[in-house]
């Protein structure tokens, strides 16, 4: 899904109109992601003076002089930026704020591939880094837009719709790190990235449906006052592949392109949006000329101010109405369907993996490059009002998935990973709701209250996993018609193991057989024969326990299913209590073990 960490070796030129070349970045072992000023007379790359350093972001003037490091960072520093001002009602004066790519120490990507990046904004002089997203699998390419906020692509794990790799797709956020929301639709390609606006009113982004090592593919864009609306295509396979585009003052933009088939360097060109005529303007065959930027003045874009407190460690999320949602059939889900809502807390894999986390995926038999979903602790469970409402005060700065339950504490609907900054406010208007429409003009239930509070101390945070929670459950009640020569699967948990210590290996083995995979194939659908990690109501495993299909209209094919019930008086049934233990583990993820090492 990710492009590869490339730059190494980079120079950053300065490219004059009669096509003469002069490298500005004498000294560097690297350098590249150039951003110039708004005022057009000094630029932010990243940059690193040996091989062995960490990237950092660097400023100097266009002429080459004044070089000055900004960043000290404990991880690797790139992509940078420059925002517009920056208030709040405690300061007696706005400040300049840069944005930054920025590894996040010790953690992982969330299928332990790379370092989880997020960004970050600090002052001009470094000081004051705050971290703005806090997405567990990873957030890049920022860009600033004409009222001050960022587009960004988000490395989102929309299982269902796209494969368990999900899906990489733009949005936008405040500088503040707060107020984020999907830009872009999905469109027919998986990957939405390299963003940038134009002076015209049209976002333009590279898209593609697997990222080649420099993520370069075919040209769309939006324009700027409906984004979720506008898409359109502005190049195709044949016309080559593209990278980094940036904005022109005349709504054209600068953009980097290779042949169709891959070969060759990048050059750089001019794309006019409206015909479609490429111009070339530079290209140095023995290198790739990328992330053009034009040295010229432009627009200094609006400020923005913040409610963000850093010292406080709660935030708040509400949404107005949970029954209104994205659903075609808005009677799948009628009012009084939604029971509970579960709030989950997401934790990053760390670097170099844990013992827990590998055992995981040997055990899911997934060693192959399948990922499990991130491990998920329950934070609690709120109240949903009767007009489909809620008001939570949550842990702040903290990546946070929403579960909607039935009468079972089954999720009906769950969210991708979402959080509030501290002492701010995030909200939705409803369920995967059309977030261009208004909502109705009413104070909600919940909003006339007080914040339902749901922040434990980490001590307090339940995880639920197979080895210490559902392997003593299964070796009790389940082993003994799921022994050898019983029902499928066997469960390596005999009878005897029910009063004794159950071994490592037997639970390993029996952990396997449950999240076999399916015979459409693990790697293309994420769901197993028995269960359907991250949704327990699509899971014949929970069918079987619950004696029926619990799947709902919206789930597709996994309706037309039968459900194969226990059979009356065969074993002592589970209580609702052991039966919501296993709905909970597969809500979950079905971690091996969900404790964090």
């Amino acid at each position: 899904m990710l492009r590869a960490d490339y730059g190494d070796g980079g120079r950053i030129a300065l490219v004059a109109p009669d096509g003469s070349v002069r490298v500005l970045t004498q000294g560097f072992h690297s350098a590249c992601e150039p951003d110039v000023s708004f005022d057009g007379k000094r630029f932010l790359f990243a940059g690193r003076r040996t091989a062995t350093e960490r990237w950092n972001i660097f400023e100097m003037l266009i002429d080459g002089s004044g070089v000055r490091q900004i960043t000290k960072g404990p991880g690797d520093c790139r992509s940078p930026g420059y925002q517009s001002t920056q208030y709040v009602i405690t300061a007696s004066e706005p400040w300049y704020q840069i944005t930054f790519v920025g590894t996040v120490p010790g953690s992982l990507n969330e299928i332990g591939t790379a370092p989880a990046t997020a960004l970050y904004a600090c002052k001009l002089d470094g000081t004051e880094v705050k971290r703005l997203t806090y997405n567990l699998s990873s957030d890049y390419d920022p860009a600033i837009m004409w009222d001050g906020r960022l587009l960004y692509a988000s490395w989102q794990r929309a299982r269902l719709s796209h494969g368990l790799l999900g899906q990489i797709r733009i949005f936008g956020v405040n500088t503040d790190g707060g107020d984020y929301a999907a830009y872009v639709q999905p469109s027919a390609r998986r990957i939405q990235h390299m963003p940038c606006t134009t002076p015209t009113g049209q976002a333009v982004f590279v898209e593609c449906d697997r990222a080649p090592w420099d993520g370069a593919g075919t040209l769309a864009c939006v324009e700027t006052r409906r984004p979720l609306r506008t898409y359109r295509a502005l190049t195709i396979e044949a016309d080559g592949l593209f990278h980094s585009p940036s904005p022109l003052p005349d709504g054209r933009i600068l953009v980097s392109r290779r042949g169709a088939d891959g070969a060759g360097t990048h050059g750089v060109y001019r794309l006019d949006l409206r015909s479609g005529r490429l111009e070339p303007v530079f290209d140095d065959p023995g290198a790739h000329d990328v992330q053009a930027k034009a040295v010229v003045a432009r627009d200094e874009p609006d400020g923005r101010s913040s409610v963000v407190s850093e010292g406080d460690p709660h935030g708040k999320l509400y949404c107005l109405n949970i029954y209104q949602s994205d659903l075609k059939d808005k009677t799948w889900m009628p009012a009084g369907s939604v029971k509970r809502l579960r709030v989950l807390e997401g934790l990053p894999r760390r670097d170099g993996g844990t013992a827990a986390q590998a055992t995981s995926a040997q055990a899911a038999g997934i060693e192959h490059g399948t990922p499990q979903l991130a491990l998920r602790r329950i934070l609690g469970e709120a109240p949903i009002e009767p007009d489909g409402s809620f008001n939570l005060e949550v842990p702040s700065n903290t990546p946070i998935e929403l579960q909607i339950l039935d009468e079972h504490g089954m999720a009906l609907r769950s969210c991708g990973w979402i959080w509030a900054r501290s002492h701010q406010s995030q909200g939705c208007i409803g369920c995967h709701e059309d977030p261009e429409l208004s909502p109705d003009n009413y104070v909600t239930q919940s909003l006339a209250k007080d914040s339902y509070p749901i922040s434990p101390p980490v001590e307090q945070r339940r995880a639920v996993d197979f080895r210490r929670d559902l392997m003593p459950l299964i070796a009790k009640k389940c082993a003994g018609c799921h022994d050898k020569g019983g029902a499928a699967p066997y469960l390596d948990a005999g009878k005897e193991l029910a009063i004794g210590p159950i071994s490592i290996t037997s639970a390993r083995r029996t952990y396997e057989a449950l999240l076999a995979p399916d015979e459409g194939g693990w790697q293309r659908s994420g769901r197993g024969k028995y269960v359907d990690p991250g949704q327990a109501r699509t899971s014949p495993l929970v069918w079987h326990l619950f004696g029926r299909n619990t799947s709902r209209p919206w789930d597709g094919p996994a309706c037309q299913r039968q459900a194969k019930p226990i059979e009356p008086g065969k074993l002592e049934p589970l209580s609702d209590e052991e039966r919501r233990r296993f709905v909970e583990w597969i809500d979950l993820g079905a971690p091996w073990d969900s404790i964090p090492k």
